[in-house]
């Protein structure tokens, strides 16, 4: 019996001790969540400009909440992201106390100082990209221990000295992009898919058999040991040959199941070989879903959970196994993404555009006759479905959220010209393709599918896409975009949330026979009446200044020539209250079309719409969700 009593008074204080170390595991003696001491620390070492981490409070015992933060379901830190965030400082040690992290997207930023080496204990991480700061001093060794790791972005820095030999011992990376460094030294084996060093003269020079563009892993050779018998070398020639032997017989048996399982199921191939497939195994940090999946999340794609129609495809709501909302795209079948390679390619390059302000991709599904995406459910819709909604006889958008929805899309749209890597133009910025999350927060929706549509093709395009309204007059007449098309559809965008109208069509009266909101406007503000063109539902319950202000914003961007258009940059500046009045008081004959090869064309948009030829090739890309 007194045994027992000790048994159990030994297991008993185990259990305690257990419990004890479990729970200071995330919380201090002090009831302060470990997590939550480390990314403060993160936050001291950095200079905020935009005040993106406004809500990190050190008194709280959960980061899930804060900005930039995404955690997993049992309330861990799993995923670092502020990317274009023009954030400044160095990146604390400290980081490597958020041991779950998976996730640490910091592109284009102005991060400096060097990469520190405790990043290394992150063994969870899959994802790190810090492309496009000025981290500088030498690549830490301790990269070599993150097992995990798929996708290393650490190009476009002042990184220099070699790249750590550990690194070749990480199996599973899908893209290392050392690229425009001051990397010097021997290169090791690295096995990645795709491997960039250019733009380090030093490393290429040590390592002019490579293509110092793209680097990709060799195959295995093994060499006979000099010292070995002959018997050995025979032994070895002899098994080498039955290894041959039986590897073609199981290649041809392989080739001979597949090419049956083709013929039997003819779906999900490339990327969802059959229904026993890991949803779980992720591209990058996408996820790649089976069609079966996708089609019971939305109920067999049925009508009622339609969310919006366009021109490239059908959206639906949908609901996961895990109960996670989701939107689903489902692409049209007559548009041409061409081979499953160049899609995945596609799909790849547009999920790297992460952004607060973009939509992100969550991730996709391809058969031989389906290309769906998916992202994340939108509770809020778009903003031109919330400019006509009204609660207890108050606009939902107020005057405040318009202002805000404007400085969001602005950010979004000049990470996509100034700080993605491709630069992407959206083609089609309306009120319909800007979304709003839980806290009416404003993202910029499909702006990857334009470059799907267009892959290969130079900027010059065959066919103008967009709504008519928003297209900006150079790309009706020559079919050319640029950024500067972004801009002008930008513009339109701010008249609908000072008006709430549509761009066309929106109201005809004898002063505006065709309807065209930017001539209507025009019109208003040379006669010194914008007042008149504020959205009735507002009840002048608006800031006369800022109207003012976005008003001379609006008429800068929708400029007829491209090359007075101000850059994203600048209109985020002047938005935000820089250098407007300088560049109002610059500009000159703002309503004037007449520039270069447009000077036969009308001086108001309506007449420029009815006269180009090209308005009945002008398709509408995404409708309203």
């Amino acid at each position: 019996m007194k045994n027992r009593v000790v048994v159990f008074g030994v297991v008993f204080w185990l259990v305690v001790l257990i419990w004890m170390n479990v729970c200071s595991a995330t919380l201090s003696p002090s009831g302060v969540n470990y997590e939550v001491v480390a990314l403060m620390a993160i936050k001291q070492d950095l200079k905020d400009p935009h005040n993106v981490l406004d809500n990190w409070d050190l008194s709280s015992v959960d980061p899930c909440s804060w900005k930039m933060v995404t955690c997993t379901n049992d309330g861990s830190v799993c995923a670092l992201g502020m990317p274009g965030q023009n954030i400044s400082g160095t990146l604390s040690p400290a980081i490597g106390n958020l041991t779950n992290l998976q996730s640490i997207t910091l592109q284009n930023n102005a991060f400096s100082g060097p990469i520190p080496g405790t990043i290394g204990k992150l063994w969870n991480l899959q994802t790190l990209d810090l492309s496009g700061n000025k981290f500088s001093g030498e690549l830490p060794s301790s990269l070599g221990a993150l097992k995990n790791l798929n996708l290393l972005r650490l190009n476009n820095n002042s990184l220099t000295g070699p790249v750590p030999e550990s690194l070749s011992g990480v199996g599973g990376l899908t893209l290392v992009d050392l690229s425009y460094n001051n990397l010097s030294g021997s290169l090791p084996k690295i096995s990645a898919r795709t491997f960039k060093i250019v733009g380090n003269p030093l490393l290429c020079e040590h390592n002019s058999e490579n293509d110092c563009s793209a680097v990709y892993p060799e195959p295995l050779s093994f060499s006979p040991d000099a010292g070995e018998s002959s018997s050995g070398n025979k032994s070895r020639h002899l098994a080498i040959a039955l290894g041959t032997s039986f590897g073609a017989v199981l290649l041809i048996v392989v080739v001979v199941l597949l090419v049956w399982w083709r013929y039997r199921k003819n779906q999900q191939i490339f990327f969802d070989v059959n229904e026993q497939y890991d949803p779980e195994v992720c591209l990058g940090h996408l996820r790649r879903y089976t069609f079966k999946e996708l089609r019971a999340a939305t109920d067999h794609f049925t009508a009622k959970n339609i969310l919006g129609k366009g021109g490239y495809g059908i959206v639906y709501k949908g609901l996961l196994t895990d109960g996670t909302v989701v939107a689903v795209k489902r692409l049209k079948d007559d548009i041409n993404f061409g081979g499953e390679v160049q899609f995945q390619t596609e799909v790849e390059t547009i999920s790297l555009a992460v952004h607060r302000n973009l939509l992100r991709l969550w991730g996709f599904c391809s058969t031989e006759n389906e290309r769906i995406l998916v992202y994340p459910f939108m509770p809020n819709g778009s903003v031109a479905s919330k400019l006509r909604d009204q609660i207890n006889g108050k606009p939902v958008l107020d005057w405040s959220r318009r202002k805000n929805i404007a400085l969001g899309t602005a950010r979004g749209l000049l990470y996509l010209h100034e700080q993605s890597d491709p630069k992407i133009i959206h083609r089609d910025v309306k009120a319909a393709n800007i979304l709003l999350d839980g806290d009416f927060e404003a993202v910029v929706g499909d702006f990857g599918l334009a470059k799907l549509l267009d892959h290969g093709d130079s900027h010059v395009t065959t066919a103008v896409r967009g709504t008519v309204g928003h297209i900006a007059p150079e790309y009706l007449s020559t079919g050319q975009s640029s950024e500067k098309t972004d801009v002008f559809g930008f513009g339109i965008l701010l008249l609908e949330l000072i008006t709430g109208q549509r761009a066309l069509d929106f109201g005809r009266t004898s002063a505006n026979k065709k309807g065209v909101m930017l001539d209507w406007v025009k019109k208003l503000h040379q006669d010194g009446k914008l007042n008149l063109m504020v959205d009735k539902s507002l009840k002048n319950n608006f800031d006369a200044t800022e109207l003012e202000e976005m008003v001379h914003v609006a008429l800068l961007c929708t400029q007829f020539n491209p090359l007075t258009r101000p850059k994203m940059s600048e209109v985020l500046r002047m938005l935000e209250g820089e250098g407007l009045v300088e560049r109002w008081e610059s500009s000159d004959n703002i309503e004037t079309p007449r520039f270069g090869a447009l000077e036969s064309f009308p001086q108001r948009y309506a007449d420029y719409i009815e006269d180009s030829s090209l308005v009945s090739e002008a398709m509408e890309l995404s409708g309203p969700r």
